[in-house]
């Protein structure tokens, strides 16, 4: 714990990130000015990357901004030490699963040879923690402030695996089944233990929702340490005969959620629309996450400088078995691995679960869900199943020579020299935002978000001052951004936006790409958020842009089917604050609250301009419904406010009593 202090100690002193801005940057329900239940209900419910608001993430953010305000130092830190705690669960995990498993009682262990048996498991216990804190894989869930979402969640999930496999050995160790199943005895079966798996499957995955959805496959990992290790047994005489209760509690927590989420979520992704703002489709993204997991076990066990690039959105996506030809070789070494967790469950239960928890870890994020193909803080538990095969294996002798018991620790100790060395050097690019930007478009140079995040880090150091060094070194990478394949509208937003703030000519090239690249596809959030900056700069009075140009882009972006509720409402902001169209800013609105009815901010807006346009009975309605989104007082503020606004509209009115 002391060296991976050390080692991340630098990368505190950076700076914000990518996702770090709308989620906690530009958020302001993480920003509260005071301590109050409506505040922390706000905050709780502010989260803009999820629908399940990941409430306890949020919270967490509150109270980093209550503690520092915004200094990302204290926020680092507090991911610093979530990712510390969960090294030391790793450990105890680790050290129950080679108790489990018998690992440490191997006599030919020439090394460790007459230590206690305690030792010998702590021992490579530490090892399988240390190394996997200092995995460059996992640095973005630590000095990524914004993954402390994942991390979070992991460490609950990690409480919830120590729980389970303590209260199997406890209900296995009261009947003698583990060591000595020829002596067990008879009697009541130990329903503590058993309460105790329970409690920790179910109680543990509903907390660790709360930060990030992947908590929700903390069942699935205890079934497989179930399935490998423990086998069903019962605790009673018979060590072979299965234990109903635990195939109950699997029905329970893991068969009828996992039937029910199918329902829920296949029938959407099967919409071929659903897809429409993504560069492939369902098919695609399932050949293309082959070659990904591979990638990612190639990442986590030999990194390189050039593979962790932290942007990967240009990952060439698979569109057959051989195109490219690494898609099938993909698919044959990931079917090699399930054969080799079947072939090795007996023999080698550790390697084989390993396995099984490297690729349960995927599951929810390398599948069908609708998301982005590649991010390395997708391995953050998943890592762990890969050295919890690598590890133990290459500690333990397996009854060969000394040459080759130390040529195995030899390969171990070159391994983890490594993976420190890799992650202190980015943790040093992580230090400072210039040095870290530069640091990851040499990394992936073909990367639209690597570039575009240079240009963006110049143009801040440039202060829009026309006269920078650092304004002529922006237009490169934000050129050769807009450049490249599949980028987003942000590299053209990032130009006309500086060059606005500063005075400078707009290119017609700009408006041109940009306007084509919204027609071509539908807007997804990188392009949704370039245009409500440039809509909002215009609002300010900050930048001076053409507005039938905005107009151009905003109806390339809503030509597309069913347009977001975010795009409609900024468009609507746009129309009735810039354009001056109050008709089409209230329809905007209106569009919004319908596609959306669950989001409130969209319902203040609607409120407002009904209010102006003297729709009072409308404003009222819809203030009514505002009130009953009103959860723990979160909105009260505001309410009140318009609950003034239409008063005073009524009291300022004259009366007219009728003919």
């Amino acid at each position: 714990m002391l060296i991976v202090t050390v080692v991340y100690r630098p990368g505190l002193q950076g700076s914000w990130l990518f996702d770090d801005h709308p989620n906690i940057v530009d958020n302001p329900g993480v920003q509260p000015h005071g301590v109050s239940v409506a505040a922390l209900v706000r905050a709780a419910l502010s989260s803009p990357a999820s629908d399940f608001k990941r409430p306890l993430a949020s919270l967490s953010f509150a109270a980093n901004y209550l503690a520092g305000g915004l200094d990302p130092f204290g926020w680092k830190l507090v991911n610093l030490i979530i990712h510390l705690l969960n090294g030391v669960l790793v450990f105890i995990l680790t050290r129950r699963l080679l108790a489990a498993v018998g690992k440490t009682s191997t006599a030919s262990d020439h090394y460790m040879r007459g230590a206690p048996e305690d030792n010998r498991a702590s021992v490579i216990a530490a090892l399988t923690a240390t190394g996997w804190m200092l995995l460059p894989i996992n640095l973005t869930s630590v000095l990524y402030v914004v993954q402390r979402e994942e991390s979070m969640a992991n460490m609950f999930v990690l409480l919830g695996l120590v729980g389970y496999v303590a209260g199997r050995q406890w209900m296995l160790r009261r009947d003698g089944a583990v060591a000595h199943p020829a002596t067990a005895r008879n009697g009541s079966s130990d329903w503590s233990g058993f309460w105790l798996c329970a409690a920790s499957v179910t109680l543990a995955a509903a907390v660790g929702l709360l930060a990030k959805e992947t908590a929700a496959m903390l069942p699935l990992y205890t079934f497989v340490i179930e399935w490998i290790l423990f086998r069903f047994r019962r605790t009673q005489r018979s060590a072979e005969a299965s234990d109903p209760r635990i195939a109950a509690l699997f029905v329970l927590v893991l068969l009828l959620p996992l039937i029910a989420g199918l329902f829920w979520k296949v029938p959407q992704v099967l919409d071929s629309s659903a897809w429409a703002t993504r560069e492939f489709t369902l098919g695609q993204r399932l050949l293309s996450e082959a070659r990904v997991l591979c990638d990612y076990l190639a990442w986590t066990l030999l990194p390189t400088h050039h593979a962790l690039s932290f942007y990967h959105d240009n990952f060439r996506i698979s569109t057959g078995l051989l195109s490219p030809w690494s898609t099938l070789a993909s698919l044959l070494v990931l079917a090699l691995l399930v054969a080799l967790m079947f072939q090795l469950r007996q023999r080698q239960p550790l390697v084989a679960l390993g396995i099984a928890l490297f690729l349960g870890g995927q599951l929810l994020t390398g599948t069908i869900l609708q998301l982005e193909l590649v991010y390395e803080h997708r391995n953050y538990f998943a890592s762990f199943g890969v050295l919890l095969a690598v590890v133990p294996w290459l500690v333990e002798a397996r009854g060969g020579s000394t040459t080759r018991t130390w040529l195995q620790r030899a390969v171990l100790a070159s391994l983890m020299l490594w993976w420190t060395a890799l992650t202190a050097l980015t943790v040093q690019a992580w230090s400072d935002p210039l040095r870290l930007a530069l640091e990851l478009a040499d990394r992936a140079p073909d990367s639209p978000r690597a570039q575009y995040e240079l240009g963006r880090t110049y143009i801040i150091y440039s202060h829009y001052d026309p006269a920078s060094p650092y304004t002529q070194l922006a237009y490169p990478p934000l050129e050769r951004a807009a450049s490249l394949p599949e980028s987003s509208i942000l590299p053209q937003q990032a130009m006309i936006f500086m060059n606005s703030r500063m005075g400078l000519p707009l290119k017609a090239d700009w408006w041109d790409s940009m306007i084509a690249k919204l027609k071509a596809r539908k807007p997804g959030v990188q392009d949704e958020s370039s245009l409500a900056s440039l809509a909002q700069c215009a609002q300010d009075r900050s930048c001076s842009l053409p507005t039938d140009r905005m107009v151009q882009a905003f109806e390339a972006a809503l030509s597309h089917p069913a347009p977001s509720a975010r795009l409609q409402a900024t468009y609507g902001n746009y129309a009735w604050n810039v354009q001056g169209n109050h008709a089409l800013g209230l329809s905007m609105i209106e569009g919004a609250v319908n596609t959306a009815p669950d989001e409130p901010a969209y319902r203040v807006t609607l409120v407002r301009m009904l209010a102006s346009t003297g729709n009072d009975a409308q404003a009222r309605a819809a203030l009514a419904q505002l009130q009953a989104m009103n959860y723990g007082g979160r909105l009260d503020t505001t309410i009140q406010s318009l609950q003034e606004l239409l008063d005073e509209r009524s009291t300022a009115a004259p009366i007219e009593r009728p003919r």
